[in-house]
């Protein structure tokens, strides 16, 4: 038992300094000597009646302290560390920064929290509605930009911005670390666009402004494009070929136009057929930032040498106007092999385009068309510079959505057993009904309508010339023979009304738009039969509301219009300018009339309006042969086999 015990006190002893000796050395139990278990100094060292142990165990602590005080000061630096890294984190994240220590920060301006909160929505929404706060004290200085054309005593609602916020960086407790720091890509300032003048709410001078009709849509349809992300046919051969792959895509800007919107749709197909999408925009103006946000679509940061990083790591480039010719340079220039995997599906069909991406016309993989009159003419102008193409050319036509040929009531991947193709023909005419109790219109109103932005390449105004011809009854033919042709046949003839957008568009033409306004300011029976709408990508509303579409480029004409086939999916006849894609799209006579460019074209399509109004079987005829010929050819399943043909020869899959 003895020994039991004095083995217990000597491993105990072993974690405790030594004693001091009386000789005054530090003398460790654990010295080099060994002492023998069974002898008296053994047993006086290790005894628990030895009468110096008060004395040592006093001593010990402090003993014990200096000996381990190391990791004493490494445990105070690790509790330091952390106390600092919490501070920081609740006072980098915390909800209540103000109360948090006990520290009371300076009032917010007088703006609660709930009121912040909204004006970070508005800004990370873009939403450009009223804040009453000092962003609109700052951007006064901006307000010569915006042209606001009304009367004396008109109302006129205000047009507000704002500017995106910088992010701000918090300041906490960061370790600087050594070495060469990544630089940081400069965000360029946001260019002022000049807008077009305001149309006001309620204006007899200028016409009635109405819609846009998103919200009657989701209440008579009960369904939203916001259900569907992406429409992918699994089993086709698209999806195949690009399941699991790498794209990025080049978007000259965003607005609201064709271009920019096929790109977004095109992008959309790729992701929901399970590829991998990048997005790359070199103008951020326009309104199709959120819609690229809902529809998850990754926009990049910089459009330069983080680009130029992700598009060589893509299996394929796609960009989708002739302004992308400048990347597309700065591209090859820093990665010479990237021209492989470019391809250019160019959308327009002026020369100043052509001169803008005739210098690499040829470097690039393939260069995609949207009609054969479009590729006629850029061979010819290529032919003109003595450019010979080395790329590889293909024609693909755009296409209606199924998201707008599920409304028109077309078969699409969007049907379901509740929703077939006969259901939705049924909700489209009450549609129709509520959108046009909206406008005001009757059934004795025949509307006609152009939807675009508003500049002379799309020739609004010479449009509304040749409505003023139909107003004033100035179209050579007897006004009066005419009233009683239609009184003999017991017809009550219709009354025009034309629809214009896209108002607010960030494409429109200050200058233009002003000759627009003081045109029709100038003619006060015209104005009763002008409406306006605002740019929207909600669109299906206004195709079912309308009774004929006018499609009225000028120059060389459309490229293609893909706001013709949609018009006709809907069985609008359209009222279209002989040149371009347009007259590839509209037989004369058959889905609907032809009219010369210019102002002599202004008085044959002052006739053929004047054909439509006196004739509404001829109207339904001439929409009916229009939408079988987009069921035909200009589907959604009809563009994406062609795409597939052009992924299949620019990716060389075996």
């Amino acid at each position: 038992m003895e020994e039991g015990s004095n083995r217990g006190d000597f491993l105990g002893n072993l974690f405790r300094p030594s004693p001091l000796r009386t000789g005054g050395s530090l003398m460790s139990t654990l010295s080099g000597k060994s002492t023998p278990r069974g002898s008296p100094s053994f047993r006086r060292l290790n005894s628990s009646r030895t009468p110096r142990r008060e004395g040592r165990s006093s001593g010990s602590s402090a003993q014990w302290f200096r000996s381990n005080r190391i990791l004493l000061w490494l445990l105070l630096i690790t509790l330091w560390a952390y106390a600092g890294f919490y501070v920081q984190s609740r006072w980098a994240h915390g909800d209540n920064k103000e109360n948090f220590l006990g520290y009371g920060g300076k009032p917010n301006n007088g703006i609660s929290k709930s009121e912040e909160n909204h004006r970070r929505e508005l800004i990370s929404n873009g939403n450009s509605s009223s804040v009453k706060t000092e962003t609109d004290e700052k951007l006064s200085s901006l307000k010569k930009n915006n042209v606001v054309l009304a009367k004396k005593g008109n109302v006129v609602p205000p047009r507000r911005s704002l500017k995106k916020k910088s992010k701000k960086s918090v300041r906490g407790l960061r370790s600087k670390t050594p070495g060469k720091q990544k630089p940081t890509p400069e965000v360029e300032a946001t260019e002022i666009e000049e807008q077009e003048p305001e149309i006001p709410k309620r204006n007899t001078s200028y016409g009635l402004l109405v819609g846009p009709f998103g919200s009657t849509e989701d209440r008579i349809l009960e369904w939203s494009p916001e259900k569907r992300s992406g429409t992918c046919d699994r089993k086709g051969q698209f999806a195949r070929l690009v399941w699991s792959r790498k794209f990025l895509f080049v978007f000259h800007e965003l607005s609201m136009t064709g271009a920019p919107l096929s790109m977004m749709e095109l992008a959309t197909e790729f992701l929901s057929c399970g590829a991998t999408i990048s997005v790359v925009v070199l103008s951020k103006k326009g309104g199709l930032m959120p819609e690229l946000v809902r529809r998850k679509i990754k926009v990049l940061d910089d459009k330069a040498d983080p680009s130029f990083k992700t598009a060589m790591k893509s299996d394929l480039v796609i960009a989708g106007s002739a302004v992308c010719a400048s990347w597309i340079d700065q591209y090859m220039e820093r990665f010479p092999a990237g021209s492989k995997n470019v391809v250019w599906w160019i959308m327009e069909n002026r020369r100043e385009y052509f001169d803008r991406a005739k210098l690499v016309l040829s470097d690039v993989k393939m260069l995609i068309f949207l009609s054969e009159s479009q590729s006629k003419q850029w061979l010819s102008w290529c032919a003109e510079e003595n450019i010979k193409l080395k790329s590889q050319l293909a024609v693909v036509p755009l296409s209606v959505s199924d998201e707008l040929a599920f409304v028109a009531g077309i078969s699409c991947s969007l049907n379901t057993p509740s929703s077939g193709p006969e259901k939705m023909l049924d909700k489209r005419k009450l549609l129709r009904n509520a959108v046009r109790e909206e406008m005001g219109l009757t059934d004795n109103d025949m509307l006609v309508m152009a939807l675009s932005s508003i500049n002379a390449g799309k020739g609004q105004l010479l449009l509304l010339e040749s409505a003023q011809m139909v107003v004033q009854k100035e179209i050579s033919h007897d006004a009066n023979i005419s009233k009683l042709i239609s009184e003999s046949q017991g017809m009550q003839e219709q009354t025009l009304k034309v629809l214009i957008g896209s108002v607010r568009s960030k494409s429109n033409k200050v200058p233009y738009v002003k000759a627009i306004l003081s045109f029709v300011s100038q003619h006060s029976n015209l104005s009763k039969s002008v409406l306006w709408t605002p740019t929207t990508t909600r669109v299906a509303a206004l195709y079912s509301a309308a009774d004929a579409y006018v499609i009225n480029s000028q120059g060389l004409g459309e490229t293609f219009g893909r706001v013709t086939i949609e018009a006709m999916a809907f069985g609008l006849p359209v009222l279209g300018t002989d040149a371009g894609g347009t007259k590839d799209l509209i037989e004369h006579n058959v889905t609907g009339l032809l009219h010369p460019l210019g102002h002599p074209g202004t008085q044959v399509l002052a006739e053929n309006i004047r054909f439509l109004l006196k004739n509404p079987v001829a109207r339904q005829e001439m929409g009916a042969r229009g939408r079988k010929k987009v069921e035909e050819l200009y589907l959604k399943r009809h563009m994406y086999k062609k795409f597939a043909q052009v992924l299949f020869r620019s990716m060389r899959i075996k």
